[in-house]
């Protein structure tokens, strides 16, 4: 791979991730498409996604979830500080420990 490709792949990803997160509640198949957009370029160069755009796709059905449109993100009121994320279109549920 160029030394520049990398560079072009991550900045694309981020555009087409950003994109599809504003388009989600007026336009959902464009968002699905440029979040399935962002992941095969990921693929296709061997890049692995970084942790704050891995974040918007669901662990169990791959699909792109929006936070607060197709998603329910819920705080834990427990001794272990987590976020709960509920995917509604499969109805995964998998959680995020907050460090103190």
């Amino acid at each position: 791979m160029k030394p520049g490709a990398k560079k072009i792949a991550m900045e694309r990803m981020q555009i087409l991730i950003e994109n599809a997160i504003t388009n989600a509640k007026q336009n959902p198949k464009l968002s699905q498409r440029q979040a399935s957009l962002a992941r095969r370029i990921s693929t296709r160069h061997k890049i692995r996604m970084p942790y704050y755009l891995r974040m918007v796709f669901c662990k169990k059905c791959k699909s792109f979830i929006a936070p607060g449109v197709n998603s329910r993100f819920r705080l834990g009121r427990a001794s272990v500080k987590s976020i709960r994320i509920s995917c509604n279109l499969c109805g995964h549920t998998y959680r995020k420990i907050i460090s103190q």
